[in-house]
């Protein structure tokens, strides 16, 4: 038996699907939980402490990290394109690159075109909005529980490359702007995403807005993280420099990564919509 996925649009309020007419639905996404947000960060400090160590370390300059990063995402794009469901070991992969190059080209257009940090983060800020005014008009949710599609998961990765283009500027705008230092920066991001999950449990804050705006928060704080452990003391790190914080957000991302191989909580049963086709 083989269940076919629609490929049609279909009407539904936002972060609600109405049912398929082609029985199980299967998200290309994992399920929300602990594990997906850890995961996400440690994914953000990793990729940024690896872009740094190729950047100065291999001497591949930023328009070779940018280059390599690029062909990269691109072929794991491929892969999770061509797969038919959500699977963990090229869903985070996937991630990681997308940050990646999401960082990349904030960083291209600040140091190596002058464009200032304020502009980067108003173009990112409405190439976003641009991304799901066009996702919702055309699919009627902007839900990640509903994946299923490949238009909808076209939408959902140029959503994911700029959350982390303007977390990216937006990050470094706060940073350079107020000047707190890093681990003042990694309690303020955290802090502001405490905040969304409160006013997601307790003030019933729209479960889509929630998520996203927490998606992009996520970037600035994984990059003041990873700073933080990475920079040498003098410049307010901790100084074990990039491999060794590579090495070590790695080891705990394939810790979590073995867990959830084990457990399967990041995946989310397929909607039973219909009857199954042959």
């Amino acid at each position: 038996m083989a269940y076919e996925t629609s490929e049609n649009p279909v009407l539904e309020e936002v972060g609600q699907a109405a049912p398929s007419r082609h029985g199980l639905r299967w998200n290309k996404v994992p399920e929300v939980t602990v594990c997906f947000w850890a995961i996400k960060v440690l994914c953000t400090t990793v990729s940024e402490t690896a872009a740094d160590l190729l950047n100065e370390k291999a001497g591949l300059g930023l328009t070779g990290v940018s280059l390599l990063m690029s062909a990269l995402l691109t072929v794991v794009l491929v892969v999770q394109f061509r797969t038919k469901g959500y699977r963990l070991g090229v869903y985070w992969p996937a991630v990681a690159r997308t940050s990646v190059v999401g960082t990349l080209v904030s960083v291209n257009l600040t140091d190596n075109m002058g464009v200032a940090l304020e502009t980067t983060t108003t173009v990112f800020a409405i190439a976003l909005v641009i991304v799901f005014a066009l996702w919702y008009r055309i699919e009627r949710t902007l839900s990640i529980h509903h994946i299923d599609t490949t238009r909808r998961e076209a939408f959902y990765w140029l959503a994911v490359l700029f959350t982390f283009a303007l977390g990216t500027s937006a990050g470094d705008l706060v940073a350079e702007e107020i000047n707190l230092g890093y681990w003042v920066s990694a309690v303020l991001f955290a802090a502001a995403i405490a905040a969304i999950a409160v006013a997601w449990f307790s003030l019933d804050l729209n479960a889509v807005w929630s998520f996203w705006i927490a998606y992009i928060l996520t970037r600035p704080l994984g990059a003041s993280v990873g700073d933080y452990l990475s920079q040498p003391t003098g410049d307010g790190g901790l100084g074990l420099g990039t491999v060794v914080t590579s090495v070590l957000f790695l080891a705990v991302i394939l810790g979590l990564v073995v867990y959830l191989s084990v457990t399967r909580k990041d995946i989310a049963a397929p909607e039973q919509a219909g009857a199954p086709v042959a």
